[in-house]
């Protein structure tokens, strides 16, 4: 390392890493821009442009690296630009293992496995491999027969972990397939994701741990004791995941379903494994457990069908004629654009009152989701103005408070007052 030509490789290296700083620091800015100009562009592309904006420094310093070891090849002989071509190796080794691991959507998990690929690849272009595994094999505990090496613990990291993101990717990629397949029920995609990420991540974590020799009839042994203590205290949770489970398969709910559960009413934007998330008409969203969706009484509005029958009161004034009343409520109704014109909506009385005639103004909806409140505003704001039209008058009730007796006054202290006496009429 001190002879002349590797002290020269050296203060290169730095230069070109020098040079890729000032090179990126120039770039970026009008990466960016030039990134955010980009209109119609993929969600990929633009992750993609992302990634490489965020690793100028690297693919510079790989560019200008490569670029000198070609020139110095040509100009004198290859020793004298060894170093420079180990740092190209490296540094394209690095680069290309940071675009690799983007399938772990994990950031702490891939931050680990990234490291991890950085150090395996450095060790292994430095031939420096076989001396560290023989050093991290000497560092180790026993337990018994059991030897526990910290190579051996690096190893089930790295593998364990490169197995959960192939699952995770895989589980990603039947997941969107199962979404764009419109022959299968919500219910069905949302059970098969569920259990093909159950499924890939055991196997995932079984296969890693095997892959570097570990025995797992002790620890199946040790899990089974263990967790029929975690099941006692875990009862909740337990019941959580059954009830998801049985949501999925007798598809009581689904996602998109429009539901009433106590004072929340609102859809199903996702069925989780422990929580169905609900989503207002405010944007809240809540976090329902599933065992309060079995065991609970729970009103689906779009369980059989999006059908949704609304009731509206009202009353009018005994001299207004009831036929032509209950005429001008449906013809008002049927103005609003979400009543359904197909299923006609219909108009009764339902009592004589004290100050009117009392009505009841049924209409179906299909779009639920798109709330109650408000098309029950729209309804009555159509009657308010069909009534004004047609000169129907809507009673309420009135009071009179009427001064009797005049002469007689009630002594208060120092003043005088006359004692009013009420009288309630219509």
């Amino acid at each position: 390392m001190l002879a002349p030509w590797r002290l020269y490789q050296l203060l290169g290296i730095v230069a070109l890493a020098v040079l890729a700083w000032l090179a990126a620091w120039l770039t970026a800015p009008r990466l960016s821009d030039w990134l955010r100009s980009r209109e119609g562009w993929r969600k990929w592309q633009l992750r993609l442009g992302l990634m490489v904006g965020r690793r100028l420094r690297l693919i510079f310093f790989a560019i200008f690296a490569w670029a000198t070891v070609a020139v110095m090849r040509e100009l004198t002989w290859p020793s004298r630009s060894q170093l420079i071509a180990l740092a190209a190796v490296v540094s394209t080794a690095w680069l290309v293992i940071s675009f690799l691991v983007r399938v772990i959507s994990n950031p702490f998990l891939r931050r680990i496995v990234t490291w991890g690929a950085w150090v395996w690849v450095t060790l292994y272009f430095l031939k420096l491999l076989d001396p560290t595994s023989h050093f991290l094999e000497s560092v180790a505990i026993s337990f018994g027969e059991f030897r526990l090496s910290a190579l051996t613990v690096i190893k089930a990291l790295a593998i364990t972990g490169l197995m959960i993101g192939g699952a995770r990717f895989l589980s990603r990629t039947v997941t969107g397939r199962l979404a764009n397949n419109s022959d299968i029920s919500p219910s069905m995609r949302v059970l098969t994701a569920k259990l093909l990420q159950v499924v890939l991540f055991t196997l995932a974590v079984i296969i890693g741990l095997k892959a570097v020799g570990f025995d797992l009839t002790g620890l199946a042994v040790f899990s089974g004791a263990v967790g029929v203590g975690i099941g006692f205290g875990l009862q909740k949770v337990v019941s959580n995941l059954v009830s998801g489970v049985i949501i999925l398969l007798d598809k009581s709910v689904k996602p998109g379903d429009v539901i009433s559960i106590g004072d929340t009413f609102g859809w199903i934007e996702e069925l989780g494994a422990r929580y169905v998330s609900v989503v207002t008409r405010d944007g809240k969203e809540y976090l329902i457990p599933n065992e309060d969706l079995v065991t609970g009484q729970v009103v689906n509005w779009s369980h059989t069908n999006n059908f949704v029958r609304l009731d509206l009161k009202f009353g009018t004034s005994y001299d207004d004629d009831p036929h032509e009343v209950s005429k001008i409520a449906i013809n008002a109704a049927m103005t609003v654009k979400r009543v359904m014109a197909q299923r006609t909506p219909v108009c009764w009385i339902t009592g004589f009152g004290d100050s009117s005639v009392d009505y009841v103004l049924r209409f179906w909806i299909t779009d639920s989701e798109g709330g109650l409140t408000n098309v029950r505003g729209q309804v009555f704001l159509a009657l308010w103005d069909a009534f004004k039209k047609h000169g129907i008058s809507i009673p309420f009730p009135q009071r009179e408070v009427r001064l009797l007796n005049d002469a007689i006054a009630v002594a208060d202290g120092n003043s005088v007052t006359s004692r009013p006496e009420f009288v309630t009429g219509d």
